[in-house]
């Protein structure tokens, strides 16, 4: 849509002036309310998960995915410069081979929301899961794709208040 489909052709100036100034102040509003978050969330070097788990499950790509189809204010940016930016990390990962069979899954964020490069707010995100109904025919990378989808709507449900040092879903 462009500025001028707003815009009346038979107002005065003045009230075109002012239609103009409204358009822009909506425009940059929304533009300081967007939350730029990383493709993938990174798994800190210190995680012990199996090779399997890191390559086939997505973790990273998930807790983004999910997070921007839950959080309209988000947008996928590997620039952390810009105004907002939500910086995560994997923590935790206990999502061992065997699907429900060998036992839960549990997944831990933590994330610091910055401005401008100065940390707001910060959090600490965690969930388990046993798979849910037919867990038992569900392998690990979808046990464990269920905690993500659910840190990733905790996350989204924080970023409408962000308070520091909270601490979201099972981590509580």
């Amino acid at each position: 849509m462009r500025l001028k489909d707003f815009l009346p052709n038979k107002l005065s100036l003045p009230l075109n002036l002012f239609v103009m100034a409204l358009f822009c102040a909506v425009s940059a509003s929304a533009a300081e309310d967007t939350i730029g978050i990383p493709r993938a969330v990174p798994i800190a070097e210190n995680v012990d998960v199996s090779q399997a788990v890191r390559s086939e499950c997505q973790l990273g790509e998930k807790v983004s995915t999910f997070l921007a189809q839950s959080a309209s204010n988000v947008t996928v940016s590997d620039d952390s410069k810009m105004g907002r930016y939500l910086r995560m990390e994997i923590t935790e990962v206990v999502a061992t081979g065997g699907g429900a069979w060998s036992g839960p899954k549990w997944m831990t964020v933590k994330g610091t929301l910055l401005e401008n490069d100065k940390a707001i707010a910060s959090f600490r995100a965690k969930r388990y899961s046993t798979g849910g109904a037919f867990g038992g025919f569900k392998g690990t990378c979808s046990i464990i794709g269920r905690c993500t989808k659910a840190i990733a709507e905790d996350i989204a449900e924080w970023l409408k208040n962000p308070v520091d040092g909270a601490e979201l879903g099972d981590a509580q």
